[in-house]
């Protein structure tokens, strides 16, 4: 079954839906529509979609509606599902524009055919000072790798080589199958139920290893919970964060 909810962040949104719906946290899926931060002069709205087969409570009355709108909703072709579900700014034409983006498309597609995995290389998003080169292939799952660490070595690789070209300015990001919006989005759902747990027992959790970008989005996600505090631990590029509950270090 398949609902729909609104929030002012993902935890109102994904606390509505647990709430509404009568289930835990880990009895559903979700998967975020929309995001908008808050700022000075507007204030943050959010829209996930809960994805469950579990059996909800008998006090919600929204489930066959949603259902039967989602079921009976035209469908769209997977180059605008995989466009709507992006949250990057994508510019016009995925190939190269200019002779820097078409040595990164020469160089990252190079490096995985030298790992004897073929693929496509092409522009996934340009933004100031970043741009995203995606891979299309039929072995993603083994370019991405574990947690991704396969994927991430690649992207250091090729901010080395952009460096190398004169452009330290750029920052590359490497995806392959959304898999950095399907991350972003897991380790959301993993924060607040770290932070509930965590204000629940009034003690700390220390988390998996993550890159630099994994430990920020559970900073960032955390950081207007006012009981709840974060911290990176360890050394080298792969730190734990720890999440502890104010006045319980």
């Amino acid at each position: 079954m398949i609902y729909e909810f609104e929030g002012r962040s993902e935890k109102e949104a994904i606390d509505q839906a647990a709430s509404e719906l009568g289930l835990e946290k880990d009895d559903f899926d979700v998967e975020i529509l929309e995001a908008q931060r808050s700022g000075l002069f507007k204030k943050g709205h959010v829209k996930i979609r809960v994805h469950t087969d579990k059996p909800v409570s008998p006090n919600y009355t929204g489930s066959m509606r949603r259902q039967e709108e989602h079921d009976n909703a035209p469908e769209k072709p997977p180059a605008a599902d995989a466009q709507e579900s992006s949250r990057y700014t994508v510019f016009g034409d995925p190939e190269p524009k200019n002779d820097f983006e078409r040595k990164m498309l020469d160089f990252i597609g190079g490096v995985i055919d030298r790992m004897g995995y073929g693929g496509k290389v092409s522009v996934l998003f340009r933004e100031d000072r970043k741009i995203g080169l995606k891979i299309d292939s039929d072995y993603s799952s083994i370019l991405i790798g574990k947690k991704g660490k396969n994927l991430d070595a690649l992207q250091l690789l090729a901010n080395i080589y952009a460096g190398r070209l004169g452009r330290e300015d750029m920052h590359i990001i490497l995806d392959s199958e959304n898999y950095r919006i399907r991350r972003e989005e897991s380790l959301v759902r993993l924060a607040y139920t770290v932070a509930d747990r965590v204000r629940e027992s009034r003690t700390s959790i220390l988390l998996e290893p993550m890159n630099p970008f994994d430990r920020r989005l559970i900073h960032t996600t955390l950081n207007d919970i006012t009981d709840v505090e974060t911290k990176s631990e360890g050394d080298g590029l792969y730190k734990q964060v720890r999440v502890y509950f104010r006045g319980a270090r």
